[in-house]
């Protein structure tokens, strides 16, 4: 069991919300650091162990700057995610770039940084070598197992995934890369996505380790790093039970001295691109209820809406609720949770049992740390809405809401002709 806990109590966010319009992100920046600290003491046996933080979970600089300051990196999707990396002082040798589809200015831009590049595809080997002119001398392949593994509900099944190279074409890409003036090499894969199920992660690492041997046996190239992924996933209900860095780590530190030591491979550094896990417990949606209906079902309407979190509406996904004030009291009425969006997904919750639900009451919805603000849009022209981080004792804006200004910033009133 999790216990669904508040970073502030229930009278001190009803201040915050009297000072402050809602809705808002709350990130608890305190507990966030504690458990940055817990995941590095966990790996400190591995070397080189780094956790590439997945910007795109919470891409805000303040957040980046508190992770950097904990020795953590930044895997990065995009050329605005590269800037906002560099932007929060992490040193080109901490940042990926884990792209698809990539576009060549992005990997020019990547190549020029300094940071690692992670190929997703055979075939942008040479890609990456005609938009940069050279090929880098460190490069990673990200392996797609195809039916080895099993993927989970949220990522899908690896054979159907677009990410990734196959095991036919691993070998080929190292040897390829090796022609081309590769001299460091890197393995990563990710195969799951909220997972929480330990030993599938650690089952990761079996693989991955297997594979550096098997590379090193079929071409003598040497892998220098791994990267396990992400994937972690964080006890959204509170039946369940999240995943232990102690004994994850444990776990692969028996594989690693099993698999890795023996074909003199060590020292292999050890990296992940964690991002749910460090930050996803740690946020939370803070909401105003404008109004209780009753129609052939009762509903709570909110002032935020699935622009503000979409995973409910876009996965099915299941976030606790708390209504503040009302802790105590029993959870005898059932609503449906909506925002004001014009599509009938826009439901923060569906046949939900909380206690009676009044307008002007707030509502916080857990565990929101990770794609939640990131994924937000401006459907119906719906602002996104700041974010607040709780740090040392103080309560900090780190995002402003958005204004009309802001939205139509990129509008030409006046048309410009191009053709």
């Amino acid at each position: 069991m999790s216990k669904k806990t508040l970073p502030l109590s229930s009278d001190e966010l009803i201040e915050l919300a009297g000072k402050v319009s809602t809705p808002f992100h709350l990130y608890d920046g305190d507990a966030i650091r504690l458990n940055a600290r817990n995941l590095r003491k966990a790996f400190s046996w591995a070397p080189g162990f780094t956790d590439f933080f997945a910007v795109k979970a919470l891409p805000n600089v303040n957040i980046l700057r508190l992770l950097a300051a904990e020795g953590f990196g930044a895997d990065c999707s995009s050329l605005p995610e590269l800037v906002l990396a560099k932007e929060a002082g992490i040193p080109a040798d901490r940042i990926v770039l884990t792209s698809n589809d990539t576009p060549d200015e992005e990997f020019r831009a990547a190549y020029e940084m300094g940071v690692l590049i992670n190929l997703d595809d055979i075939t942008h080997i040479d890609a990456l070598e005609r938009a940069i002119g050279t090929f880098p001398e460190r490069i990673c392949f990200r392996f797609n197992p195809g039916p080895e593994r099993t993927g989970n509900a949220i990522i899908g099944n690896p054979v159907e995934a677009k990410y990734g190279v196959t095991r036919a074409q691993l070998a080929t890409c190292y040897e390829k890369a090796r022609e081309k003036g590769a001299k460091v090499f890197g393995l990563h894969t990710m195969v799951a996505s909220n997972e929480l199920n330990a030993d599938y992660i650690v089952e990761t690492a079996r693989m991955i380790f297997t594979l550096c041997r098997t590379i090193a046996e079929d071409t003598g190239i040497r892998i220098s790093f791994v990267d396990l992924g992400g994937g972690v996933g964080i006890p959204y209900r509170p039946e369940d039970e999240s995943i232990s860095f102690e004994y994850l780590s444990a776990e692969i530190r028996k594989l690693y001295e099993s698999i890795i030591v023996p074909a003199g491979l060590d020292p292999l550094t050890v990296t992940f691109e964690m991002g749910r896990a460090i930050t996803g417990p740690y946020g939370y949606l803070v909401s105003r209820v404008r109004h209780v209906a009753s129609k052939y079902k009762k509903y709570v309407g909110l002032d935020a809406c699935m622009a503000d979190l979409m995973r409910p509406a876009l996965y099915g996904a299941y976030h606790h609720i708390t209504v503040l004030g009302k802790e105590n009291m029993p959870a005898d009425h059932v609503y449906d949770v909506t925002g004001s969006l014009c599509e009938n997904n826009d439901k923060f919750a569906i046949d939900r049992r909380l206690p009676v639900v009044e307008k002007g009451d707030l509502l916080v919805i857990h565990d929101t740390g990770a794609h939640g603000h990131a994924m937000g849009f401006n459907y119906n022209a719906k602002l996104r809405h700041a974010e607040y981080l709780k740090l040392d004792g103080r309560i900090l804006r780190i995002r402003r809401d958005e204004t009309y200004e802001d939205y139509v910033r990129t509008m030409l009133f006046e048309p410009e002709e191009v053709l």
